[in-house]
């Protein structure tokens, strides 16, 4: 397999994997804490790190139907949330390139 290169966060709050504890996002690249995911509350966020990304998929979510592509960590391969690739919608539009990190998968330190 290969050396998994981890990029390490800096900043006092910081979201991690939980099943790993890699470093996903920064409390800064928040964007909403109101969103809906697969498993309960989800935050969108602006960037993610330490991740990788599944195939295109036309989901239809509450928001409408969207392409999204399911993200994964890159240490464990835990499913951390979604990123959108492209809503149908025109008011949706300002997902497109944004994260979903469900709650229920990744842990806060620095709270």
């Amino acid at each position: 397999m290969g050396l998994i290169f981890l990029e390490t966060l800096p900043g006092p709050k910081i979201f991690k994997c939980k099943c790993c504890n890699a470093h996903s996002a920064s409390g800064d690249a928040i964007l909403s804490k109101d969103f809906q995911g697969r498993f309960g509350k989800a935050y969108l966020f602006n960037s993610v790190v330490n991740i990788s990304l599944g195939p295109n998929e036309d989901r239809m979510l509450n928001s409408g139907l969207h392409t999204v592509n399911d993200i994964y960590c890159s240490c464990c391969q835990q499913m951390l949330g979604w990123r959108y690739e492209k809503a149908y919608e025109p008011s949706e539009k300002y997902k497109e390139g944004k994260y979903i990190l469900e709650k229920a998968r990744i842990l806060k330190e620095g709270w």
